[in-house]
């Protein structure tokens, strides 16, 4: 076991307030103030992420920067007026800067062509994230970690960036003075200066689950998601709507189509499907669209979902519960109509994008269940996440 011992010791002014203050609290007078921390530990031979964690005060900053001061990452420089995803090393493509900002939940193209100043406090979390892992080749240590974002945010963020982290078998060391994301981030080790406490094993740490309830909700819930939907912010208003909720807020938003077809007349399609911002990363909108497929599988329908999020054709091109029928093309109907249109009015095409097409094919809801759902009549709570 390693033992470190560490002084930090300051001159102390003789000033006239200095000796009143020293005579109202019984203050024995000193010429220096010194604190001293004696830490004992060694970290272990395997590890991905890493907590020091305690309250303002107890030496966390002056620990870490002791310890790993070479690897503390101040903020970056971004760009003032150019999209973040040029604030990203050169040698970096745009499918890797993709991936990566997907990877630690911040996955909304309109907010990838922003400045990074005008995204929200949320936003500029996960993506300086993203940089750091882009940035970092050794260990990244992140000083007042979580500290600027609201606290559901942070457990949230916490356990999206845990994953890339651990995925890309990298180091980050978090250091932060709330206890509330220990869980959330399962931390590999765990050092406490207040009481000069260190122990290893994630097992000790395990992510909370999330509850969502699933509501069937009017068209008009799509305002408070339309913007953050990588494509198209319109919404068919014949379409079914169901929203997920975590407590009170309203946090991912799905709706469904009939599929007209001349041959088959049992097909639903997936219309738009959002996360906010601030609750991506942890698979809320994946349990959302799973749920309604098994829904309308119970209902006996299909269900069908085409996509060009790359996360998201990722993402289902994994689950047990999607199949892709049709691999990622440029060629379909759709296509080809909407290049024509965009040259007719003289503009850029937008449809040249690669689309999948994937089908539902996960087990369905009991029948009388399931219509009860489909039809608003039951509300249903999931705790699988």
């Amino acid at each position: 076991m390693q033992s470190i011992n560490i002084i930090r010791e300051v001159k102390i002014s003789n000033s006239p307030r200095v000796m009143q203050l020293e005579g109202i609290f019984d203050i024995p007078p000193s010429q220096h103030s010194k604190e001293q921390w004696i830490i004992n530990f060694t970290l272990p031979e395997l590890w991905n992420i890493g907590l020091i964690v305690g309250p303002s005060g107890s030496g966390k900053t002056t620990i870490a920067s002791e310890l790993f001061g070479d690897f503390i990452v101040k903020d970056w420089s971004w760009p003032t007026d150019c999209s973040i995803v040029d604030g990203f090393p050169s040698e970096m493509s745009i499918k890797d800067i993709i991936s990566l900002l997907s990877s630690v939940g911040f996955s909304s193209p309109p907010s990838w062509l922003r400045p990074f100043r005008v995204l929200s406090t949320g936003e500029q979390f996960r993506v300086s994230m993203a940089r750091t892992l882009a940035e970092t080749k050794d260990i990244a240590v992140i000083d007042e970690f979580t500290s600027v974002v609201d606290r559901t945010v942070a457990k949230i963020g916490s356990a999206a960036i845990a994953k890339p982290v651990r995925n890309r078998n990298q180091k980050l060391i978090a250091v932060s003075c709330h206890y509330d994301i220990i869980d959330w981030i399962e931390p590999d080790w765990v050092y406490q200066p207040l009481t000069n406490e260190f122990y290893t094993g994630r097992y000790l740490h395990q992510r909370p689950k999330i509850k969502l309830d699933i509501k069937r909700v009017h068209h008009s819930a799509w305002k408070l998601f339309r913007k953050y939907h990588y494509l198209n912010t319109e919404l068919n208003t014949s379409a079914i709507c169901f929203c997920a909720f975590l407590g009170d807020i309203p946090v991912a938003f799905t709706a469904i189509l009939h599929f007209p077809h001349p041959q088959v007349k049992n097909v639903k399609r997936e219309h738009r499907t959002v996360c906010l911002p601030d609750f991506q990363g942890i698979g809320i909108g994946n349990a959302l669209s799973d749920y309604v497929g098994a829904v309308l599988k119970g209902c006996g329908y299909r269900f069908q979902s085409q996509t060009s999020h790359p996360a998201m054709i990722r993402s289902r091109n994994k689950s047990q519960n999607w199949a892709m029928i049709v691999r990622p093309n440029m060629k379909t109907k759709a296509m080809i109509k909407g290049l024509a249109l965009n040259r007719a009015k003289g503009a850029a095409s937008i449809a040249t994008r690669f689309r999948a097409t994937f089908e539902y094919i996960g087990s369905g809801l009991e029948s009388n269940e399931a219509r009860s759902i489909l039809t608003g009549k039951q509300p249903v709570l999931i705790d699988k996440l």
